[in-house]
């Protein structure tokens, strides 16, 4: 059974029905751009063929929920939807999407729905805006609703900074809802224009080989809210409203006005990756898909030596993969765990799993898990 099958068949057995619809979204994963998001910078994602599918139907007096990966559903009425916070876990996601549609102003029907996912969780490819953005898309056709596409990532974002009460950005909706097959979703985070830049792999013979290091991903321990704080901090000392405002040929000077060496590190980062983003995009433009694998591995040389957000697990990907003849890796996401990028081509699949896997074992760690990527595309009814 595919995913679009297990959640029409959770549809059928929590409320004995056909649903109208299937409504698709991906998960994704950030070829290059770390850390820059909150420094009004440039990000570059892409869409996963990993998908979360909403199965739905108009129906009931509010709004209920299951899904193939939870035991308990959920349901919740009109009040609740209109009080940030009253419903938790995991149907606080869906409650949020409702809540940030009728507080923009759309009158939302009630739905039943029911969700199965083979986003891998907690291994920061945005398993979480993948199934809010399924139900955004699912309930949005459901109710005849006309949103924008450049609205809907905005509505996400602000169910899920307001509702769920997480601090995301812009990024991770924007890559599930608007990306499209073979190309990556090059967004300025500052204006949040995007483009679709040309990311063929298959053409090319290539592949996106993402590497689970099954090292724990959390941010728990506050370490992201400090690198944010420091960033913050050396706008407002370099007088910039961003960091992206520090050109990369004024970075000497600026790191010169810094007097606290971990600060300095952590301006370098940014300014350097989103350099690194802009030279990505230009080298993906002219068709030279090979040639970013050496601003891949910068990027995580960067991550690890200036921004300080790897862990043992993923260094050792990475270099295990470049080891195997990946033309670059780096660690994608907010740092601490995860999963690392290698672009290969596509026969080395395997070899370059077993590079990983034999460094793994040396080391003792748990083993990683590994499978291959091409640019897919966002959020849509089956």
């Amino acid at each position: 059974m595919t995913v679009a099958d297990d959640a029409a068949a959770a549809f059928r057995k929590e409320y004995g029905s056909e649903p109208t619809g299937l409504w698709a979204a991906p998960g994704r994963v950030n070829l290059i751009g770390e850390h820059t998001d909150y420094n009004e910078g440039f990000v570059l994602p892409f869409a996963l063929p990993m998908r979360t599918i909403a199965a739905a139907a108009p129906g009931g007096e509010g709004w209920s929920a299951c899904s193939s990966l939870a035991q308990d559903p959920v349901s919740f009425g009109v009040a609740e939807a209109g009080a940030p916070g009253a419903v938790d876990g995991w149907g606080g996601y869906v409650a949020g999407v409702v809540w940030a549609l009728r507080d923009a102003g759309y009158t939302v029907p009630p739905a039943r729905i029911a969700i199965a996912s083979d986003v891998p969780l907690g291994s920061g490819l945005s398993s979480s805006h993948a199934l809010e953005c399924a139900v955004l898309t699912a309930l949005a056709d459901l109710g005849g609703l006309e949103i924008a596409i450049e609205e809907r990532p905005k509505l996400v974002q602000r169910s899920e900074n307001v509702y769920v009460g997480a601090p995301t950005g812009i990024m991770d909706q924007s890559a599930s809802l608007r990306c499209t097959a073979d190309h990556a979703l090059f967004l300025d985070c500052r204006t949040y224009a995007v483009e679709q830049i040309p990311f063929d792999l298959s053409a090319a013979g290539l592949t996106i080989l993402i590497i689970n290091s099954n090292a724990p991903h959390h941010h728990s321990d506050g370490e992201y809210g400090a690198r944010r704080k420091s960033c913050e901090e050396a706008a407002r000392i370099l007088g910039v409203p961003a960091l992206r405002d520090v050109p990369a040929d004024g970075l000497d000077a600026a790191l010169a006005r810094l007097d606290d060496p971990v600060m300095r590190r952590r301006v370098r980062h940014v300014v350097t990756e989103d350099q690194r983003v802009l030279d990505t995009v230009e080298l993906l433009k002219s068709g030279r898909i090979r040639e970013i694998g050496p601003l891949l591995t910068a990027s995580h040389a960067s991550m690890r030596d200036d921004f300080e957000i790897t862990v043992d697990q993923v260094d050792v990907a990475v270099q295990a993969a470049l080891d195997a003849g990946a033309y670059g890796a780096r660690m994608t996401g907010g740092g601490f765990g995860g999963c690392v990028v290698a672009l290969i081509d596509t026969d080395r699949a395997s070899e370059v799993t077993k590079s990983v896997d034999a460094a793994y074992a040396e080391r003792g760690f748990t083993p990683a898990t590994a499978w291959v990527a091409v640019a897919s595309a966002g959020a849509t009814k089956l």
